[in-house]
Formats: structure tokens, sequence, C-alpha cells
């Protein structure tokens, strides 16, 4: 039986926000070495501040400085570093109230090491070289052991407040496919393509899952499907996917769901070799592969006459 697979995945997109008053305040504040927190109707004072009072859910706008100088809470050491992470060396992670705050706030704190951490330790905020209007704007905490720091009592009101932030969103994993999809996947890579048969409903599915989810029984009959099929359903796509280089493709172009003969199960690819308006339910399509390619790169019309609807209408 082949080897189990596995692959590094990275997940990554930038994600575009406005920000309402009181973000706005707080991270322009950040850009100018100033902590805001936000004042709720019963006098607690929160940090980072939200918009609204977490007991009541009255609009809370109430801003207040506060000291960079806090108190450690609770933490956790971080012994390997990840990419992207505050700092590059072990750190501790820590929850720190700051004082005149009444909540905590997540950072992380510089150490030489977890013996050098512990609950009730004061610190002190070390901001970056370079502040730009972000949370990273406090680079890191780092230990204190001389008096609180008085704020300056500054308004909340700036002369250039930050109105909008990009946050760059990414998560890397590894990923196995498992017994069943790795065996399809060792299938491509010989130009067939194999799904696995319920022992009990005797459906064949594509790919396939380990497992029949209609009957929650185990697959391991193989069984090779196709390569021909048929469309079922479709979509015209007309964004481009300009930051995907493994798919600069021109707009417009179709994905469907295509049912591969003897599959019970409708996978998806893109349509090519045809106009993008002359694709249609029923057309019939085989895969092209292109030179050292592990898979289909699209599926185009075999020229064969359009399948009759009784014959899909179970996979749509």
């Amino acid at each position: 039986m082949p080897e189990a697979l596995k692959a590094p995945l990275v997940v990554e997109f930038p994600f575009t926000r406005s920000l309402g008053p009181v973000q706005s305040a707080f991270l322009t504040g950040l850009r100018e070495r100033v902590v805001l927190g936000v004042r709720t109707t019963d006098g607690r004072t929160l940090v980072p501040p939200v918009e609204y009072d977490p007991v009541t859910a009255d609009e809370i706008r109430d801003l207040v400085e506060i000291a960079p100088t806090g108190t450690v809470t609770t933490w956790a050491w971080n012994h390997a570093p990840r990419r992207g992470q505050p700092l590059s060396t072990p750190f501790a992670w820590v929850l720190v109230r700051l004082d005149g705050a009444d909540t905590a706030l997540l950072h992380a704190l510089d150490a030489p090491g977890p013996d050098a951490v512990r609950t009730g330790m004061r610190v002190r905020i070390r901001w970056a070289a370079e502040p730009t209007g972000a949370i990273t704007d406090i680079a890191c905490f780092e230990p204190y052991d001389g008096e609180p720091e008085q704020p300056r009592g500054h308004s909340g009101e700036f002369a250039d407040p930050l109105t909008g932030i990009v946050a760059h969103a990414r998560l890397d994993y590894t990923y196995s496919p498992g017994r069943a999809q790795s065996a399809y996947i060792h299938a491509l890579s010989e130009r067939r393509i194999v799904g696995e048969r319920c022992p009990s409903c005797r459906k064949v599915y594509v790919p396939p899952r380990g497992a029949c989810p209609t009957c929650g029984v185990a697959t391991a009959e193989q069984v090779q499907v196709g390569p021909r099929g048929t469309v079922t359903t479709f979509c015209i796509v007309n964004i481009k996917a300009s930051h995907t280089a493994n798919l600069d493709i021109d707009v417009p172009y179709v994905y469907a769901h295509i049912a591969l003969d003897g599959a019970d199960l409708a996978l998806h690819a893109r349509i090519g070799g045809i106009p993008y308006d002359q694709v249609r339910m029923g057309l019939r399509v085989e895969p092209v592969w292109t030179e050292g390619a592990r898979f289909p790169d699209h599926y185009r019309p075999t020229g064969e006459p359009d399948a009759d609807y009784e014959t899909y209408k179970e996979l749509l």
C-alpha cells in the first residue's frame, strides 16, 4: 500500500477593515506611544478598549489614558517562537494589567528564561522603534522595578487619526490526506482516477473519503472511474486570482462539478477548450493533463452528445 502523504500548507490573506472611533483612537494612540482605555458605565477601565459595554451593551466612548507600566496576572513560556511572533528568541506570553486598567492586555514579555517570570511581576512597555499604528507598536513588555509611570492625561483626540488597517492573516500547517486520499493522489500521478466503493450502499466516492458519509462504514474497495464525465452544475468566475501563482487564468472562466463515469459523487474542476458562455449542464468532458502534472489541468468537451438530465440529476 502506498505511503500516506503529507505536505506543508499555508493559508494567507490580507484582511482590510475600517476602524470605529474607539479602535481608531487606540491604534492612533499606540502610534503616538500613548495607551488608551475606555471607561464603562460602572466605572471600570478596559484595555484594550471596546466599543460596547460588555455588561450593559451600551455604546461607550469615554477614552482615558493608561500608564505604560503594569503587573503580570498570568503567563506561559514560549520556548520556540514562530514566524510573525513578537520576538524571535524564547519569550513569555503574558497578560498584563496596566496601571489604571481593570482588564489585562495580552502581549509578549522579553525575559531571559521562565525562571525570571512570575505572576505579580512588574513590567513596562518597550515601544517599537518605528510605530505605525498597530498593536505591534508595543514591541513587547520588559521587566521593570521602578515607580509606576503616570499617564499624561491624553484626551484621545488626534490631528491625524487612523481610519482603517490591513491585517495580514497567515496559518502554517502540515496536512496529511490519509490513506484513501493518498491512494487517490498516487493514482492521479499515473493519470488514473480512482474512488472507493461503500460495502453497504455500493456508492463510489471520488475523491474517496475513507468512509461512506451515508452509511458511516469504512471503504476499502478501490474502483477506477472516468476519465470522462458530465458537467452537473457550474459557475462563471469573474475575479482574477492575481495572487495565486498556479492559477494565472484570464477571466471569465468556468469551474464546474463533474460527475465522472462510474462515480456517485461529483468533483469540481475548471472547464477549458470552450467559450465560457457555452458551458452547460450535461456537457460531456474529459481531463487534460499537462507535462509533469500530478492532476488534470482542466476538463474539455469530448464532442459527445450532452448527457440526459435523468442520468445525473441525483449528483447535482
